[in-house]
C-alpha cells in the first residue's frame, strides 16, 4: 500500500491519498508536504496516520482489521490523546510542492 501525506504538523499527517491500495499491512509513506521545523524531524518521532484514516484508505473493514492486527504486533500502533495511530519511522520525500 502507498501513501502519499499532502500535510504533516507536528509528526502528524492531516492529509493523506492513497496511490496503490494492494498490500495493506505493508504501508509505505511517500510525503509530498512543506515540512518546517519540528514537522517531521527526529525530535517529532515517527509521522503519524490516523487509524480511523488509514481503514478508509483500505476500504474494507475486516480488511482493515487483519491489517492492523499485523501492524500492532510489529510495534506499529501507538496512541496519543486518545487517538490511535499507524506510525511511519521511515519515509520517502517526493520534491517538495511549489
Amino acid at each position: 500500500m502507498r501513501i502519499r501525506a499532502l500535510s504533516v504538523f507536528g509528526g502528524v499527517i492531516y492529509h493523506a491519498q492513497l496511490i496503490d491500495p494492494a498490500s495493506p499491512a505493508r504501508p509505505r509513506l511517500e510525503v509530498e508536504a512543506v515540512l518546517r521545523e519540528g514537522d517531521a524531524d527526529a525530535e517529532a518521532g515517527p509521522l503519524l496516520l490516523s487509524v480511523a484514516e488509514y481503514m478508509v484508505m483500505v476500504g474494507d473493514t475486516t480488511r482493515a482489521r487483519a491489517a492492523l492486527r499485523e501492524l500492532e504486533s510489529k510495534g506499529r500502533i501507538v496512541e496519543r490523546l486518545g487517538v490511535r495511530y499507524l506510525t511511519f519511522p521511515t519515509w520517502e520525500r517526493l520534491a517538495e510542492p511549489a
